[in-house]
């Protein structure tokens, strides 16, 4: 039985304010689960809490869950889940999903494919994208089972169209055929191919793209602390607006850096927190999850005084204005067609449905 809970969600309006006295006052008001914080303008919009929408096979339970994203035909959600554990190492369940919106289960698949899958995208044909990015300890128990370091393309029943990178072989930041890492993918809607190869700090911290057919075109990034464009640290999102611009999630540098398709930087964005995943609406309406802001402290110490919280930002992809905040510990987010809100939790194991009643 889905258990709900109602809470208020204030939106942001207003063309001017100060983002640091914006992000303090949101880090004081946000305190229900469910909450958008902003000025005193604001008008009210509800959301229901659904933790148990999705309806998973007999006996089967939520591991971590490590992505969320609709289907094109936006009548679908699909998930990827880590096997009902927090990876898939000697599993024989399939890690993805596909739902109706009620959640009933329409298909599942990859099982036996997966150490620990991490990225997920669904590109405009409803090919199914998954990142299998293991590093460190991780990484060698992968390749002793032949898996991790790759990217998977499923077709939208399961078939594998696509692979790159080299089960088990970790390869380094020149490497043109080889991952350490892959932590996110982004198939472009002219077909073009976006590796994020930058999980944690082992990982390469790069951008490596590839045409529709998996030919490697060029690689970007580096490891580094910032506040360097192009410097990475745990590279961990990747998504594309409406205008082919490329937004990076530098989770340990507490940034979304943007780029051109070729890798030219255009701009930073330091006020969304440490991103953990960027989903981008056909609206260029964009959602921001921060995991990390009291869970791993140490990674950011030097800016605990700037009021952060856990949630969910909401913005704008043009301007980079945050719109609303969702008080929540998701990792992964996206959103359906009718604005409401999917959290996929890892230490949570969990799915909630963020379920717009007003």
């Amino acid at each position: 039985m889905s258990s709900e809970l109602t809470s208020k969600v204030i939106l942001l309006t207003g063309s001017a304010f100060n983002w640091k006295v914006t992000l303090s006052f949101l880090g004081a008001l946000c305190m229900p689960l469910v909450m958008a914080c902003t000025t005193s303008q604001s008008s009210g919009v509800e959301y229901r809490s659904i933790d148990d929408w999705a309806s998973l096979p007999m006996g089967r339970e939520w591991g971590a869950v490590t992505g969320v994203f609709p289907d094109p035909d936006g009548e679908h959600i699909w998930v990827l889940d880590r096997c009902g554990a927090n990876n898939c190492l000697g599993s024989d369940l399939d890690p993805v999903f596909k739902f109706d919106l009620e959640g009933n289960l329409v298909t599942n698949f990859g099982a036996g494919l997966f150490a620990w899958p991490h990225g997920f995208h669904v590109d405009q044909a409803g090919n199914v994208w998954v990142t299998d990015g293991p590093t460190g300890a991780r990484a060698e128990a992968a390749a002793a089972e032949d898996k991790g370091q790759q990217v998977f393309k499923f077709s939208p029943n399961g078939t594998v169209l696509m692979t790159l990178g080299i089960a088990g072989v970790t390869g380094g930041p020149q490497d043109q055929d080889s991952f350490n890492g892959p932590s996110d993918v982004l198939a472009a809607p002219n077909g073009e191919i976006y590796v994020l190869d930058g999980h944690g700090e082992d990982g390469n911290n790069r951008v490596v793209k590839f045409t529709a057919e998996g030919l490697f075109v060029r690689t970007w990034g580096t490891s580094g602390p910032g506040p360097a464009a192009g410097e990475f640290s745990d590279a961990h999102a990747i998504a594309m607006d409406s205008r082919q611009r490329i937004f990076i999630g530098d989770r340990r540098n507490i940034r979304i850096q943007i780029f051109n398709p070729d890798g030219v930087f255009l701009e930073q964005w330091t006020h969304f927190g440490p991103p953990s995943n960027i989903y981008i609406d056909g609206n260029d309406i964009m959602y921001v999850t921060d995991t990390q802001t009291a869970a791993l402290p140490e990674w950011y110490a030097d800016r605990r005084g700037e009021g952060w919280t856990r949630g969910i930002r909401v913005g704008d992809a043009n301007t980079g204005q945050v719109i609303a905040f969702i008080r929540s510990d998701a990792e992964f987010v996206a959103a359906d067609r009718t604005g409401n809100v999917y959290g996929a939790h890892v230490p949570g194991q969990t799915l909630v449905k963020y379920e717009r009643v007003r």
